[in-house]
């Protein structure tokens, strides 16, 4: 019975254990069985949680039997980025500094999604500490792009987006600093969701840089991707940056007509160096939504050229001081052998973090040290003040601005990674986002060269509902999202 389950959609899925045509145990033995199928050749999985989710499982069914459930999430297996603290379950951030760390409390994410019943599976790969867009920085192994394995998945999130794209699980959580939901969502062809900064609680969600980070769903569908947020959405009093405002039922949003729409086009979106494949299937999407009433209108925003350069300011600073806790003393990885304090300071340090790692800390230093501080961090902060504005003056006569997700589809593994410079470059569409702290989706667009290609969609703060709405139109008028990577 369990067989090709793991194809379903969530809310397919939840379908038909409410209808009891299938149980939570079969569903979760049809993605065990794909993880054992498929995963050695994709690597999307850091730890995998059978026995614990086969327990799960049985749980459910039997409330489910009850029929005491309520929520659509309950007895759906799911996976997280091994960057959410998971209680009893080892969270590594893909680093040699936490590979045995193993959390005594559960993120307020991970929190409520057990509260929503549902089946957690595993935890999946990522650039180590979420520093990268390829998934080639973590220190045990690089993830594969289901969709052709001599590719990469994106990242920092890429293990995420490949288990959900391979049917290793029905959603999965990420996180986003500079478009980590949606850039791999982009690449391996699912939907990725980055929400309003403050609008779902970071309080468990292991640090890279905190005025940044946001957490997220990886879907199959845009459907989905509304019922992961009506769960994990919400004020959280242990985190200091939640937004206290009341939660919609995103599922509501969920209305395929946009005729007379505004959407932006900005030109600055459209770099050099963008593949011509991408191009093209991202001005074909432009088409669609046209057709479907949209009114498109190409808009400048003069600042966007600044937000990489910016970001590799602001970011690198914040995780300098992040990161600055893993010192061999008080938990992770320690030089035991260190002469002294100091010693193993140093050693603890250099042995357990990764090349990656160690370069946005030196830089962040950098930046933030004596006579550099005002030169390069306040600058970059005065700088994303003008990024926001940007977008605050396009959403006065906008409802949505719509872009590619990447300037490209998935490049081979190895390609970029001699040269961080060209790796940085595959966030150029995606960052602005996060320095404006609003929120966007990365959907479904196409294909360039058998690859997929992401449509971004991005709203004014707060503004998920018109997102979900206008990718949700998109998506039901296209059949890319319908499309599974042929792996066998």
């Amino acid at each position: 019975m369990a067989g090709e389950l793991f194809n379903l959609t969530l809310k397919e899925a939840s379908d038909k254990l409410r209808s009891k045509e299938v149980s939570s145990r079969e569903l979760t033995q049809s993605v065990l069985d794909r993880i054992a199928a498929v995963d050695d050749k994709v690597k999307a999985f850091v730890t995998v949680t059978a026995e614990q989710a086969l327990a799960q499982a049985d749980e459910m069914d039997k409330i489910l039997a009850k029929g005491e459930a309520t929520s659509p999430l309950a007895g759906i297996p799911i996976n997280l980025k091994d960057v959410l603290s998971t209680k009893g379950i080892r969270t590594t951030c893909s680093s040699k500094m936490l590979e045995n760390f193993v959390p005594v409390y559960d993120a307020t994410v991970v929190e409520r999604l057990r509260q929503a019943g549902t089946v957690l599976v595993g935890k999946t790969n990522m650039d180590e500490f979420a520093m990268g867009s390829s998934t080639e920085n973590s220190r045990f192994f690089t993830t594969h792009n289901p969709w052709d394995l001599d590719t990469v998945p994106g990242g920092s999130s890429g293990g995420s987006s490949a288990a959900v794209a391979a049917g290793m699980g029905f959603l999965s959580l990420g996180s986003d600093t500079g478009g980590s939901i949606r850039q791999p969502a982009s690449l391996c062809g699912v939907v990725g969701l980055k929400p309003t900064y403050g609008r779902v609680s970071r309080y468990g969600l292991i640090a890279f840089a905190s005025s940044l980070d946001q957490v997220g769903p990886f879907t199959r569908d845009v459907t989905d991707s509304a019922l992961v947020m009506n769960a994990i959405a919400g004020f959280d009093s242990r985190d200091s940056t939640s937004i206290d405002q009341p939660i919609p039922d995103y599922t509501k949003a969920l209305n395929p007509d946009i005729k007379g729409m505004r959407l932006a086009l900005p030109k600055e979106y459209f770099v050099e160096g963008m593949d011509p494949g991408v191009e093209r299937t991202i001005r074909t999407a432009v088409a669609k939504l046209q057709e479907l009433g949209a009114v498109v209108e190409e808009v400048s925003m003069p600042h966007t050229k600044y937000a990489l350069s910016t970001y590799y300011i602001i970011a690198p600073s914040e995780a300098s001081a992040n990161l600055a806790r893993y010192d061999g003393v008080k938990y992770g990885y320690s030089d035991a052998q260190a002469p002294n304090l100091i010693e193993g300071y140093f050693r603890t340090r250099d042995e357990a973090f990764g090349s990656e790692v160690k370069r946005r800390i030196m830089i962040g230093t950098y930046a933030l040290s004596s006579g550099y501080y005002d030169a390069y961090y306040l600058k970059a902060q005065k700088v994303r003040t003008l990024i926001k504005a940007d977008f605050d003056k396009v959403f006065e006569t906008f409802d949505a601005i719509i872009s590619p997700t990447s300037p490209t589809v998935a490049f081979k593994i190895g390609e970029k990674a001699a040269d961080p410079l060209a790796m940085y470059l595959s966030d150029v569409c995606t960052i602005p986002a996060n320095m404006a702290g609003i929120p966007g989706i990365s959907i479904p667009g196409g294909f360039s060269d058998g690859l997929p290609v992401g449509l971004q969609i991005l709203g004014p703060a707060l503004g998920e509902e018109k997102v979900l709405q206008i990718a949700y139109a998109y998506e039901q008028a296209t059949e890319w999202h319908k499309q599974r990577p042929p792996l066998s």
